[in-house]
């Protein structure tokens, strides 16, 4: 899994300078980005997204309310995919093709997700509840793009619920995904 940087580093960013949190985002759209996962969500029709929160200040924001969603140039808007909608598709269970008149016992069940795929998929995900003072929190949300031919294009991640110390909510949180697309190539070393 990739090394979280501070928030602000990423192109695809939205600073609070007054709250001193800042969320960026970071699509695992291309396919040389996508080689850190053992399976290809592209070809499954979900675009994996790293969640970057970065706390600044001297108090841990809550993250136990926050509520992530991209929002499509269409006005579709997506939420992330629960760890069990990932590992349905991703087994993909094939129907019999040669039907018993009763059950036979035994067997390997059909479709299962392998051992390594489901613990990279848990341990990839975005679980944190908090970020404390001066850290940064960061894992991998799943979206399902499959009916849509350019998820990024024109869309907005945008989150919400996130709350300070106190329990106030701050102001939401709004990335443009044009600032993803439209900054320059990482030179490769």
């Amino acid at each position: 899994m990739p090394t979280p940087q501070a928030a602000r580093s990423y192109p695809a960013h939205d600073e609070h300078p007054e709250e001193k949190v800042t969320v960026a985002v970071d699509p695992y759209d291309m396919a040389d980005k996508a080689q850190i996962f053992s399976v290809n969500y592209r070809d499954y029709g979900y675009l994996p997204v790293f969640l970057i929160i970065s706390n600044e200040g001297d108090q841990p924001v809550s993250l136990s309310s926050m509520q992530p969603t991209l929002i499509t140039v269409k006005r579709d808007k997506l939420t992330p995919v629960s760890n069990d909608d990932l590992f349905r598709r991703l087994s993909h269970p094939a129907p019999r093709t040669n039907p018993t008149p009763f059950p036979l016992p035994g067997g390997k069940v059909k479709g299962a997700v392998k051992g390594k795929a489901r613990d990279e998929i848990e341990r990839a995900q975005f679980g944190a509840h908090a970020v404390e003072p001066h850290s940064t929190a960061a894992g991998f949300l799943f979206f399902d793009v499959s009916e849509i031919s350019t998820p990024l294009a024109g869309a907005s991640f945008i989150l919400t619920g996130v709350r300070d110390a106190g329990g106030h909510e701050l102001m939401y949180f709004e990335v443009p995904m044009e600032k993803y697309l439209s900054a320059p190539e990482a030179k490769k070393p």
